[in-house]
């Protein structure tokens, strides 16, 4: 049933859209995904586990963004510039990926525990998103990892690969920072160019 777990997903971003998460009513959901409100507890279990649903979505839909800004063309300082911007403007755009990368969850927002919580669910989906849900630190360390992977040539020095995880890891930073307090004209691009000024080969 992906297709209907997916509008009943898209159906309660859209009401999270227009209230707060407090105020979306299971019914309304269902209701909007044109499935029952059984369909609904069966595929979720509760309001509970559609949040940790929705915010586990939300998660993997930035990290793929993040691992097709990764694999743009370019030297490594303008792929790690695209993810940076992609960050920026994600979380800019999206006020479930800002809390998840910044830990500040509003009262509009659904804010379900970082910690896995005890699952029965026979939708497997649903065990996945009952799981531990990424913390700040978890985003920035998955990041610097897949970029780390992505961006390090075969062969790679040890020395080289430290020095490339100490750069990803600045240019995620930078880019929270950005989500943070929005830079002024040049932007998110012009402050990871100038932490990194020198081009490095892939």
């Amino acid at each position: 049933m992906p297709a209907a777990r997916e509008s009943l997903l898209d159906a309660a971003y859209t009401a999270l859209a227009r209230r707060p998460w407090s105020a979306v009513r299971m019914v309304d959901v269902a209701a909007v995904a044109g499935v029952s409100r059984q369909t609904l507890y069966n595929e979720f279990g509760s309001k509970e586990g559609l949040a940790r649903a929705l915010v586990r979505r939300e998660a993997d839909a930035y990290l793929a963004g993040v691992e097709r800004a990764l694999a743009t063309h370019g030297d490594v300082r303008e792929r790690l510039t695209s993810t940076a911007e992609w960050t920026a403007a994600t979380a800019r755009d999206n006020a479930l990926v800002r809390a998840m990368l910044t830990g500040c969850w509003s009262e509009r927002l659904p804010s379900p525990t970082l910690s896995a919580v005890p699952s029965s669910s026979a939708v497997p989906a649903q065990r996945r998103a009952d799981g531990p849900l990424p913390s700040p630190g978890d985003f920035v360390a998955m990041v610097r990892d897949r970029a780390v992977a992505m961006l390090s040539g075969p062969g790679a020095l040890k020395s080289d690969t430290a020095e490339l995880a100490r750069s990803c890891e600045l240019v995620m930073r930078i880019a929270l920072s950005c989500v943070a307090a929005p830079p002024g004209e040049g932007g998110v691009a012009d402050l990871v160019r100038t932490a990194l000024p020198r081009p490095q080969a892939v």
